[in-house]
């Protein structure tokens, strides 16, 4: 099992198909974005080419692979306006694991590391993110990194019929 990055230069139509694939897959969209309502949690996005192309304007995206298949992405932007502690100079990042072959095998946390090098390489010393409460794995796994809870926001995400917290978690570098 040999797992590498790429960092994304040039979207391509085939890559979009992937991401599409994820954005919309009922599994993950719990997991990779708040929904205030069950309306929401049941819509689909369509990523576009132009659409990847704007966002990595303020995203530094890496593409995950698992030996030579794609399995996921992971990003990072600088001092977004969703930050919990508004500090100069903090990442906020983001990673899915889109294809279950990818899921449970220690990948995310190898990925994160990764992520957290390309971040120190830009000078930055401050990471945060937000994980929803319901996402005790992922939890788990920022805390076994070195993350620590900083806020919480309530009410923030549905799902299973219920509105969830979202825990923020920052790291210093």
């Amino acid at each position: 099992m040999t797992t590498h990055f790429i960092k994304l230069t040039e979207p391509t139509s085939s890559l979009i198909k992937v991401i599409n694939r994820w954005e919309n897959d009922p599994t993950l969209i719990p997991l990779t974005r708040p929904n205030r309502n069950k309306s929401e949690l049941e819509s689909r996005y369509k990523v576009t080419l132009d659409g990847l192309i704007k966002r990595l304007e303020n995203h530094h995206i890496y593409l995950i692979y698992l030996n030579d298949q794609l399995i996921g992405e992971m990003n990072y932007m600088i001092d977004p306006s969703h930050l919990y502690k508004k500090e100069p100079g903090t990442a906020w990042i983001g990673i899915t694991i889109g294809e279950s072959i990818g899921r449970g095998r220690g990948i995310g946390y190898v990925a994160i590391q990764y992520l957290e090098e390309q971040i120190k390489k830009q000078g930055l010393k401050r990471i945060e993110l937000g994980v929803f409460e319901f996402n005790e794995q992922a939890q788990k796994l920022y805390q076994k990194m070195g993350y620590k809870e900083i806020g919480s926001i309530d009410s923030f995400t549905f799902w299973q019929d219920k509105m969830w917290t979202d825990i923020r978690m920052e790291k210093y570098l």
